[in-house]
């Protein structure tokens, strides 16, 4: 088996994806890289900034990989803060590790996608994968780049690339990285830690999320099937369970009685009113297997028994 390299390594998904990689296959096949050098990785990790393109073709060239997790990105929240950070991290980004793996024979390139490629034109509930993309926000505009990109050097036979479209993402192990998805882990870290919360969404504004062992999975699972399954390419929804703030508080209210939570929006509201309530993960399930194990009571749950150990020993459940 050849090499594997994981962009963004040192992000929200990247830490349990590269771990979950280095089980899975052993760490002498796995490549971490990101800005920076510290990290607890078993594997080689390779300091790397992803709009250096003379720097990505220098370690695919060294390294020849059979695949690349492409993770390396600028999220929602923090996107609309840095639009041009966000522009060529995620667009010029891209562009840089696709030419760099194709041009050293890369196999296969899998990349997390998201619902931000869906606009306010888009229906509101169970969408599907084939519908209106139009939209509003630095990055959804960035990801339906990258996601026709692929999908173009795809058609041509430059190489095999799969993407996922990432709902909320909700992980005990890593903060969050600037989604607006972001207040769920929040308020359940706020929770556990007995500390009031206050919610930067509405009460009653219900969006798609999963839990992070699920998208891991999910990740892994993409970048093994056989290409012969596959109808679509790059743009697979996927989703474990949706919710509204609201309804996440009442669930930790049945473990931490009490709790309190206050409502007070700011501008990430207009990114999420923009997005999809729900979406339609058929696709997913049928082509490649995508089968989640969490919905939203066991995650919470989960989450609950991993994030206890931090305030018991004294550490801040903040993120």
């Amino acid at each position: 088996m050849k090499q594997i390299i994981v962009t963004g390594s040192r992000g929200q998904i990247g830490t349990e994806l590269v771990t979950e990689l280095c089980s899975r296959y052993g760490p002498e096949k796995v490549i971490a890289t990101d800005l920076g050098t510290h990290t607890d990785f078993k594997c080689e990790f390779v300091e790397l900034d992803v709009t250096d393109r003379t720097s990505v073709f220098n370690i695919f060239s060294r390294v020849s990989p059979g695949t690349v997790f492409h993770l390396a990105g600028v999220l929602s929240a923090r996107g609309e803060e840095q639009p041009e950070t966000a522009f060529n991290v995620n667009l010029n980004g891209t562009k840089n590790v696709l030419d760099a793996a194709i041009s050293s024979g890369t196999e296969r390139f899998i990349f997390p996608s998201t619902i931000a490629v869906f606009g306010p034109h888009t229906p509101k509930k169970n969408v599907a994968v084939d519908t209106i993309t139009r939209p509003v926000t630095m990055y959804g505009i960035t990801k339906l780049f990258c996601e026709q990109l692929a999908e173009y050097y795809s058609r041509k036979g430059m190489i095999d690339a799969r993407g996922i479209r990432l709902p909320g993402i909700i992980s005990h192990r890593t903060p969050p990285g600037g989604g607006t998805t972001d207040y769920a882990i929040d308020m359940i870290r706020s929770a556990v830690a007995r500390r009031k919360y206050t919610c930067f969404l509405k009460k009653d504004t219900r969006l798609p999320m999963m839990y992070m062992p699920d998208a891991v999975n999910a990740l892994v699972k993409i970048s093994e099937v056989g290409s012969s399954s596959l109808l679509h390419r790059t743009d697979f929804n996927v989703s474990a369970f949706d919710f509204t703030p609201g309804e996440l508080e009442t669930e930790l209210l049945r473990h931490f009685p009490g709790f309190e939570v206050t409502y007070r929006q700011d501008a990430r509201q207009a990114i999420a009113d923009s997005w999809p309530a729900s979406v339609d993960s058929s696709c997913a399930e049928h082509e490649w297997g995508f089968a989640p194990q969490f919905d939203m009571q066991r995650m919470v749950s989960d989450m609950i028994l991993n994030l206890r150990p931090l305030v018991k020993e004294g550490r801040s459940a903040q993120t």
